[in-house]
């Protein structure tokens, strides 16, 4: 399956709402505490070790795989800043790996422990190879650069995230901060 420039641009645009949209809206006080600091400080506030829960496929196929076995570490800063990797098995059970840097956008705390916010990571995905290569827009020699989007709730050292991976799926990962 190919993809076009115009597809791709309309993925991504749909994509980046969720995390544009939790910063319209946050409130003042919370949005005023947690602004970007250019350039990020360059230390480790603490460290998220997570694992995936449930995929599910928008549009599944006989050979997409809903197992990906996912293992993710993630160094966060004190300013929301994240740097990350992830292996895993992607939807065709090939092994995959997805290196990336993005930032957390928190937009409610109900409680002093729980804050439901957004996450924009970006990054490079390897692993799409053979027949499958073209099923993720620009792989070349099996890489591609990748934006995923997520909302999650962190409720004091646990977390969960929403994952939407472009048009073909979402998964629910979960994990502890240390």
């Amino acid at each position: 399956m190919r993809y076009s420039w115009k597809s791709c641009c309309q993925a991504i645009r749909r994509l980046a709402l969720a995390p544009l949209l939790a910063l319209l809206t946050a409130p003042a006080a919370l949005a005023a505490e947690h602004q970007p600091i250019w350039p990020p400080l360059l230390e480790v506030d603490h460290v998220l070790v997570q694992t995936s829960l449930y995929t599910r496929h928008f549009n599944p196929q006989p050979d997409h795989n809903n197992t990906q076995e996912l293992i993710s570490l993630e160094l966060h800063n004190s300013q929301r800043w994240l740097v990350g990797g992830a292996r895993f098995l992607n939807s065709f059970d090939q092994e995959a790996i997805y290196l990336y840097a993005g930032r957390e956008f928190p937009f409610w705390q109900p409680s002093d422990n729980v804050t439901v916010r957004a996450k924009l990571t970006a990054g490079l995905l390897h692993g799409y190879r053979g027949e499958y290569q073209d099923n993720i827009p620009f792989n070349r020699y099996g890489t591609a650069p990748a934006a995923l989007p997520s909302l999650g709730v962190q409720w004091g050292r646990f977390e969960t995230d929403l994952i939407v991976f472009g048009t073909a799926g979402a998964m629910i990962i979960g994990g502890i901060r240390f």
